[in-house]
């Protein structure tokens, strides 16, 4: 029962992290107007918002105008109760699993941003690398307690040096992203993450010049990798 509820909350939970990565980025309120169809501006309705069932029902479309809803809605309410349910499996009722689910948190809504703006916020940064640094740091350590610190500091270098190198190919926010990363993984859990995230971004690139015809001058947002291979270190090394 207890996962049948963290699934359940992690809906909904889902459901504000992907509103909030996209409006956050395009400088609207998180929480005014309320939810609408971003084509005709109709106020949506009550059975409108269940988390991914109601997508299916109306079967990608608006019921009002017929603009078709963007798929990552349901890919981020499903994204975040998948992990937390994996959170609450793996860490039980712990300090660790509220840093889980911060973190789960934050990556679902930087992958949602970044997808649709090719933008990684500093305000989605700041509002979840403050409480998992006070994390770290106190209720949930890693061991030895300096580890933190060590994957903050070589995270941020590491992709600050890559972005220089690459001359606009990363952003900054990828960088940032990168210091909270290596402050949940630690030092080796940052650099096994970052091969990781490399990986499964040059497997994507490969993929759409093969598939889609993507060219030298075709944009790649990085930080869905970068969730996808930090995630994957986090939960396998846990």
């Amino acid at each position: 029962m207890e996962m049948v509820l963290f699934v359940l909350i992690g809906l909904i939970i889902g459901s504000f992290l992907t509103a909030a990565g996209l409006r956050i980025p395009d400088g609207q309120s998180i929480v005014y107007p309320p939810s609408r169809c971003p084509a005709c501006s109709r106020r949506l309705r009550p059975w409108n918002l269940v988390p991914v069932l109601s997508y299916l029902l109306q079967r990608g479309r608006c019921s009002g105008c017929g603009e078709r809803i963007s798929i990552l809605y349901p890919s981020g309410e499903l994204a975040f109760a998948i992990l937390a349910a994996a959170s609450f499996y793996i860490f039980g009722w712990s300090w660790e699993l509220a840093a889980a689910l911060l973190f789960s948190a934050m990556l679902v809504m930087i992958s949602v941003s970044d997808l649709r703006f090719m933008l990684i916020p500093d305000r989605i940064l700041l509002a979840f690398g403050i409480p998992l640094a006070l994390l770290r740091l106190t209720a949930a350590p890693l061991d030895p307690w300096w580890d933190a610190a060590a994957g903050s500091a070589g995270g941020f270098a590491l992709l600050f040096a890559a972005a220089a190198a690459s001359r606009g190919g990363l952003g900054g926010g990828d960088v940032k992203l990168y210091a909270i990363v290596g402050l949940m993984l630690g030092f080796s859990g940052m650099l096994m993450s970052l091969a990781a995230s490399s990986i499964l971004g040059l497997s994507a690139g490969l993929a759409g010049v093969l598939i889609r015809k993507w060219g030298r001058e075709t944009e790649i947002p990085f930080g869905p990798f970068i969730a996808a291979g930090a995630l994957l270190v986090y939960f396998a090394g846990a």
